[in-house]
């Protein structure tokens, strides 16, 4: 299985235009090594947007969905740095999920993304899952340009926290697919026929947006713990 863990948290959101390069340092040589050193954090990647409404897609994979409600990870979340409390207003429209891992196929993280957020009708949730587990995903992870191919769903609703506070309250994440590789033309293919709204929606997914994004920094717990 190429995600590390059982669950993810999944986020997206905008920083103000002016504060992106003090995010960006503060993201990579505090908030990331902070999160990964909580018990049960295994990996943090940082994305940047190539076609989004938002410009960054961050994803934690977590051991297992207990993570998330962990008192470790709540304690630092009530308990922010200066530095995170200076950052936290600066973020715009933040989504964050707690999501199960449903189905993985293929191998690896590429460096480039397709990230799909929706939900599933009313009634349409076993229908739609059988799709995509069984019907969909299995035969699109081996195609040139792609490596690895998830379905997440939500699990959890995120306690209100310090941090939030701050920055104020989060969007929730239903389910989400997320498509990495190594060619971005592989990706808007997806986008444009085989994962594209009209089929999700066939299918029995409503809401649906979708974003193509490009890696900018992965950090893991052996990395902290060193």
């Amino acid at each position: 299985m190429p995600l590390l863990g059982q669950a993810a948290m999944l986020l997206s959101f905008d920083v103000v235009q002016d504060a992106i390069p003090e995010h960006d340092e503060w993201h990579t040589h505090e908030h990331l090594p902070e999160r990964l050193s909580i018990p049960g954090f295994v990996r943090g990647t940082r994305w940047v947007a190539l076609h989004a409404q938002r410009r960054y897609f961050v994803m934690y994979e977590v051991e297992q969905l207990a993570t998330l409600t962990s008192e470790a990870y709540l304690d630092r979340l009530n308990n922010p740095s200066p530095w995170t409390s200076k950052m936290m207003p600066y973020y715009r429209g933040m989504t964050r999920g707690f999501c199960s891992v449903s189905g993985s196929f293929g191998f690896g993280l590429g460096h480039v993304s397709l990230l799909i957020r929706f939900k599933p009708a009313t009634g349409a949730e076993s229908s739609l899952r059988k799709w995509l587990l069984q019907d969909t995903l299995p035969r699109l992870a081996p195609r040139q340009g792609i490596g690895s191919i998830h379905l997440f769903e939500g699990a959890l609703t995120p306690q209100m926290t310090k941090e939030q506070r701050i920055r104020g309250a989060d969007a929730g994440v239903d389910w989400a697919l997320l498509v990495t590789g190594y060619s971005q033309g592989a990706m808007a293919s997806l986008m444009q026929a085989d994962l594209c709204n009209a089929q999700l929606e066939k299918h029995g997914a409503t809401g649906v947006l979708d974003a193509i994004y490009r890696m900018e920094y992965m950090l893991t717990d052996r990395e902290v713990g060193a």
